[in-house]
């Protein structure tokens, strides 16, 4: 066995039934990623376009593919074929794209909504506060289903600090879920990557998302 897969199974020894790994194959290979599905994560979350194009027509329907990156919305046309979920849906215009591409691709493509849970004025997603408006807002597009929730958190030297970030994610999660918006289907809460997985599990995360920790560090030569 390899070190990927061992890597891979160790983590899903460890980790709750209800929890699924989403392995950030950013920059990996085919190869590479055929390994982490040979060791049973079927989930794989790709950041850029480009990559993606690159290994999803090798493996194909052997994995589920999450966007996990940052969208231009001219990218969308491209994304949305390619993909089974994303992850990263944090505005109306983006909304609206994907909404369009979708009916023009025959799907109903499924995302969660990008929290930026620190409130941080460079960072991506929508607030703590307009996530329930910005749901009702689009929870009639015919051509998204929402699924739940997604947050990074800020970038911090002890992950531990990232608990309360999750913990109030969460809570919004279990408000949006409680108001039973039509349409919304609160099933993931996206949270966690390679050094907060645990702390986010903790917290209520049901899907993790995890590069180095299956993968090793990535070759920057």
């Amino acid at each position: 066995m390899g070190i990927i897969a061992e890597n891979a199974r160790k983590i899903l020894s460890e980790i709750p039934e209800n929890v699924r790994v989403v392995a950030a194959a950013k920059s990996r290979t085919a190869a590479e990623i055929r390994e982490v599905i040979d060791a049973g994560i079927t989930l794989i979350g790709e950041n850029y376009l480009q990559e993606a194009r690159a290994v999803i027509p090798e493996i194909g329907d052997r994995a589920g593919w999450h966007f996990i990156g940052h969208i231009q919305t001219n990218k969308v046309k491209h994304i949305v074929p390619l993909f089974d979920m994303i992850e990263t849906l944090d505005s109306l215009q983006l909304a609206e794209t994907i909404d369009r591409q979708a009916e023009r691709h025959g799907k109903i493509m499924p995302v969660l909504i990008e929290v930026n849970s620190a409130r941080e004025p460079q960072k991506a997603g929508v607030l703590p506060d307009d996530v329930l408006p910005f749901i009702r807002r689009i929870n009639t597009f015919e051509h998204i289903r929402i699924q739940g929730l997604m947050t990074m958190g800020p970038f911090l030297d002890d992950p531990e600090g990232l608990r309360p970030y999750f913990r109030a994610t969460r809570s919004l999660f279990d408000q949006v879920a409680k108001e039973g918006v039509p349409g919304v289907e609160m099933k993931h809460l996206s949270m966690g990557m390679s050094d907060s997985y645990r702390i986010a599990i903790d917290e209520g995360a049901t899907l993790i998302r995890i590069g180095t920790r299956i993968f090793g560090p990535r070759d920057y030569s």
